[in-house]
């Protein structure tokens, strides 16, 4: 590059700004955000903020410090302390296991970073409660990593009950089946009361839960029951509920890690007065639609177009994207709420997103523990 083209480049990641990134955990989440950061940087541009990896932290030095050179991280720490006083950090980023969620969350905030902690926000609602107060009394922006806001064919659906074209909504039903828990040798977190709160619940329904919230509206009662199929195993395998909403829809919620043949199956239908809408994540580029002034039944819409959301960074129409670049697009509506001081709701889910769908959780529970329908606190 001549030394004229360099200086173009210096003074446009200039014009930029950059924000300093600072992550806790390395794993699955991990890489999935990581990619995020790097990809947004050139597919995304100009991204709202350029983001610097700046240092990552886990329990296992080994590890993280392999983490640390694998994904481009300045620097690494096995004490997330160190990584939430760092002032080359504005903004940090929670991937860590559940019990991992609050305190680090909270202090990093308290030293004015801004915060995305992934889902569920908390073991508890009570916990959640705590983490979005304490971060809201701060200040900084804050974002609940509910990914699936960010596929554009649900973002989409979104806009279209907005619009009205569906009518009243009547129904909803979603369910998250997954086969992996079918092992009664995995000892991960994931299977710890103390370290993950519940089950398939938290880790699973939870994201249909959101998805409830953010396409139909609040939930007000749920009637439900929660099972464990392998011996031994403290939190729930499998959690089913009936959901009243608060402006008359019913709803059904269903979420497993013991469906044998389901990898990672997200289904949800949403049927009005208009329309129907129905979804499935393993199709993620489409969305069906029925529309009762004349259809004979569902079409299915290739939400792929140039003018469908966050298709503009993308391919020519008809070259699909994948799982992955629902966090492009989440972290990049969370660094331009960093840079336009903007809001992150109602797109984004923040932290009072992650309590309210923390107590539907809760709920839930109390409900399969009492055998009777509960009222969702508010």
């Amino acid at each position: 590059m001549s030394t004229i083209g360099r200086r173009a480049v210096d003074v446009a990641v200039t014009e930029i700004g950059e924000v300093g990134v600072g992550m806790l955990g390395y794993a699955f989440m991990g890489k999935a955000h990581t990619n995020a950061y790097r990809t947004l940087s050139y597919m995304a541009w100009p991204p709202p903020l350029l983001p610097k990896l700046m240092t990552i932290a886990g329990r296992e030095a080994e590890a993280v410090s392999g983490a640390a050179l694998r994904y481009g991280y300045e620097s690494w720490t096995t004490d997330w302390r160190e990584l939430v006083a760092d002032p080359r950090i504005q903004l940090f980023d929670n991937v860590g296991p559940n019990s991992l969620h609050a305190e680090p969350t909270i202090a990093a905030a308290r030293n004015g970073k801004h915060v995305l902690c992934e889902k569920p926000l908390g073991r508890t609602a009570d916990e959640s409660l705590e983490i979005w107060q304490e971060v809201e009394a701060t200040g900084v922006k804050h974002m609940c990593a509910f990914n699936y806001r960010f596929v554009p064919a649900i973002r989409m659906a979104r806009d279209m009950i907005q619009a009205g074209e569906l009518g009243d909504i009547r129904h909803f039903r979603g369910r998250y089946l997954q086969d992996w828990g079918d092992d009664p040798s995995l000892d991960t977190w994931r299977f710890h009361p103390d370290e993950a709160g519940s089950g398939a619940l938290g880790d699973l329904a939870a994201h249909v839960i959101d998805l409830a919230r953010f396409l139909v509206g609040e939930i007000a009662t749920v009637s439900a029951s929660a099972r464990t199929f392998i011996s031994g195993r403290q939190v729930d395998d499998a959690v089913g509920a009936l959901a009243d909403f608060d402006n008359g829809a019913a709803g059904s919620i269903e979420a497993t890690r013991l469906a044998l043949g389901h990898r990672n199956g997200l289904h949800w239908e949403i049927n009005g007065t208009k329309a129907s809408l129905a979804f499935d994540l393993e199709r993620l580029n489409e969305l069906e639609i029925y529309r009762a002034d004349g259809d004979r039944g569902f079409t299915t819409v290739k939400v792929s177009e140039p003018d469908m959301p966050f298709w503009s960074w993308w391919w020519p129409p008809g070259h699909m994207i994948g799982w992955e670049h629902t966090f492009v697009h989440e972290i990049h509506h969370l660094l331009t709420a960093i840079a336009e001081d903007s809001d992150v709701a109602p797109y984004g889910a923040t932290f009072e997103d992650g309590y309210r769908a923390a107590e539907v959780c809760d709920a839930i529970l109390r409900s399969a523990e009492s055998g009777e329908r509960q009222p969702v606190r508010r």
